[in-house]
């Protein structure tokens, strides 16, 4: 079977999406069609099919009379997003527990050691490994819907949130929480497992929270 040939589209939506997620295209702020066009080189149709795309996965919405803009960051959105990635993560731990193969076990194994060795040689936050931890949970999971869910148009909006929002450290204490995650799973006891990952989701959403509001206020005062 032929790997799928990436699209001028593809690209686009790419290029866009990163934009969007590292917070160079800011909340809020309309899309210039013209403008973005020119900026990656491509034409109108293209352009159009990736923000298309954009809007599906909810990183930009329109507005009648008004044209298609970023999301906006807000303290309700963040809370919704994250009550629905705790539950759901939550399950991919008990189904994680039950059928979490020895490869994927010592694949997130290793992937805690070198989060620890990152934390001693310099405390700041390794975005991809966190997300690289929580995705192998998933795929551990097994299940083909709850993995399509958690990494596809919810994925990106946190996505979003976790980077814009981050305080730029993430607390030890936080990768003592994967290693007790993980060792539920290993021990194969599914309930415990998600027990501690919802914590550990919430307390999460709690720091996200406070930089967010932290930073509207500065806007606003």
């Amino acid at each position: 079977m032929q790997p799928k040939q990436t699209t001028l589209a593809d690209r686009t939506l790419a290029q866009l999406q990163q934009a969007i997620v590292g917070g160079e295209l800011a909340p809020g702020s309309k899309i210039n069609e013209q403008a973005i066009a020119e900026r990656f080189g491509v034409s109108r149709g293209p352009l159009r099919e990736a923000l298309q795309r954009l809007e599906q996965r909810r990183l930009i919405e329109r507005e009648p009379h008004v044209g298609a803009r970023v999301v906006q960051l807000t303290p309700d959105k963040l809370d919704d997003l994250y009550q629905v990635r705790a539950e759901l993560e939550a399950m991919a731990c008990r189904l994680a527990a039950e059928r979490i193969t020895p490869t994927q076990l010592e694949s997130l194994q290793q992937l805690l050691d070198r989060q620890q060795a990152a934390f001693t040689q310099q405390p700041v936050t390794e975005f991809q490994d966190d997300l690289d931890f929580h995705s192998g949970i998933i795929q551990a999971s097994q299940n083909r819907t709850l993995i399509a869910t958690l990494t596809g148009d919810l994925y990106h909006q946190l996505q979003m949130y976790r980077y814009q929002c981050s305080s730029g450290r993430r607390p030890l204490q936080a990768l003592e929480q994967h290693r007790a995650i993980l060792a539920a799973i290993a021990a194969g006891d599914g309930e415990l497992a998600a027990l501690l990952m919802r914590r550990h989701i919430e307390a999460g959403a709690r720091r996200t929270r406070q930089v967010l509001q932290h930073t509207m206020e500065e806007y606003s005062g």
